[in-house]
């Protein structure tokens, strides 16, 4: 009953977040480098993401079982005391062995699953560094990590130069907060909740010893691992509202973007000018909204990886792609490596399947921007943003492996002699104008033997 409760608890105080998060005013950044780049960005619709650390190789909820916050969806071992396994959690980092790591194979999988984008956890709340970082020694490349040796052992660089070489947009995801830093949760005192453990006003000497630790990662990432276009901050509760956690951003983008001019600074759940676009997490808007935004959203249920877990279907992940496009946003798909360095045979199998269904309907996702009415029924709208063709795309339903012969749009009105097409089909359709409406009918080859599944898309032009 207690779990029940708490969840119900967490559910509603979520939504609550999403609430106040949808309502905040947004800060249109002014620099057009970045206006640039975010219109870039924007055009590439569908991201890769990344969750993976020790934490991997026990399937662990990321970072989060070492943080003493009651709360259902942190598990760890109760039979030993929180000191312990705190010690032992910090010990995975001599036991991380990621052999089977191979950054070209993700980059090309990414590729095919018609991925633009990638972020990667260069560092989660726990502090483990998957760089080669001279701040810390809790990190990848330490002599404790049998890992090390590895040539690819900075697995950031090796990441961002393969997916670079594959013209992929780079996001380098960074937890403010640092729960390994003896400056963020002193030993002077115990880990509480996920904050600072500590008054800042009463040992401002600590935090700005956290400021300039914060400082020089974030400009190691910025000057010795190539372009890098998105540096997306996580960990919201760092911020000056909250216990005086203000960890001085003017001075870190203005650094950072010295070093790289136009980066997309995402400051996530703080609002303000340094959250260039926002994130909503695993939630789609319900409507448009006005800003540049994306969801990030899991490919299973757990951010990280977990042996068993249960995963989205394919048609359920391209129906979310869809809706998320017709809306304006992206759509950024995460999943958790394993501990040996391996995407799970499933995340493999999806990211196939989705690649398989934007090969033929890719036309109707990149490059394309929200048009009224968004979503009617079964099918959602985009518009590409060059050349004005709008998309149509029917989303089936589970018992729904072919289209159907018709399919009647209400909501777009065709010019005189306007084309009907549909993607994956050569050759024009037949439509004629009912009522208020336009009733397309589709070709019965395609009809019987679709090249693709989950959802269809016509083509007005």
């Amino acid at each position: 009953m207690r779990k029940v409760l708490l969840s119900v608890i967490l559910v509603g105080w979520s939504m609550l977040l999403y609430a106040q998060y949808e309502g905040m005013e947004y800060y249109r950044e002014q620099d057009p480098a970045v206006q640039a780049k975010l219109e870039q960005w924007q055009d590439l619709k569908f991201g890769f993401f990344v969750h993976w650390g020790p934490y991997s190789q026990k399937g662990y909820c990321e970072s989060w079982t070492i943080c003493s916050e009651d709360v259902d969806w942190i598990q760890r071992d109760t039979t030993i005391s929180y000191d312990e396994y705190y010690r032992n959690y910090v010990g995975l980092k001599k036991t991380f062995n990621p052999v089977k790591f191979n950054p070209e194979y993700w980059a090309d999988l990414a590729k095919e699953a018609g991925m633009k984008y990638f972020v990667f956890t260069t560092k989660h709340h726990d502090g483990f560094c998957m760089w080669d970082t001279r701040e810390t020694d809790y990190k990848i490349t330490s002599e404790e990590c049998p890992f090390h040796t590895a040539p690819n052992a900075d697995v950031v660089k090796e990441l961002f130069r393969a997916f670079g070489e594959r013209d992929f947009m780079i996001g380098a995801y960074f937890s403010k907060p640092d729960w390994n830093s003896p400056y963020y949760w002193s030993d002077r005192w115990q880990h509480g909740d996920r904050n600072v453990n500590y008054k800042i006003k009463d040992h401002p000497w600590m935090w700005e010893k956290f400021c300039d630790f914060t400082y020089n990662q974030v400009k190691e990432l910025m000057t010795g691992y190539g372009n890098v276009d998105i540096i997306w901050l996580d960990g919201g509760w760092v911020a000056p509202e909250n216990r005086g956690q203000d960890i001085k951003m003017d001075r870190i983008v203005d650094m950072a973007r010295g070093y790289q001019p136009g980066l997309i600074v995402v400051d996530r759940w703080v609002g303000g000018k340094y959250e260039n676009y926002r994130t909503p997490e695993q939630k789609i808007p319900e409507k448009p909204w006005d800003y540049p935004w994306e969801t990030c959203m899991t490919m299973a249920n757990q951010w990280s990886y977990l042996p068993g877990d249960k995963y989205k279907s394919t048609r359920e992940l391209v129906h979310y792609l869809v809706d998320i496009v017709s809306k304006g946003g992206n759509f950024l798909l995460n999943v958790g490596v394993d501990g040996n360095g391996e995407i799970p045979p499933e995340g493999i199998k999806i990211m196939k399947e989705i690649g398989a269904w934007m090969k033929i309907n890719g036309e109707a996702i990149y490059e394309t921007r929200p048009v009224a009415p968004y979503k009617e029924a079964k099918i959602c709208y985009t518009k590409h943003k060059n050349n004005g063709k709008v998309y149509a795309i029917y989303l089936n339903d589970e018992d729904e492996p072919n289209p159907p012969s018709q399919i009647m749009l209400y909501s777009i009105n065709p010019a005189k002699g306007a084309k009907i097409s549909l993607l994956g089909y050569k050759g024009n359709l037949s439509y004629k104008r009912v009522g208020n409406g336009v009733l397309v009918t589709l070709p019965s080859s395609f009809v019987k033997n679709p090249p693709c599944g989950y959802a269809w898309s016509l083509c007005i032009d």
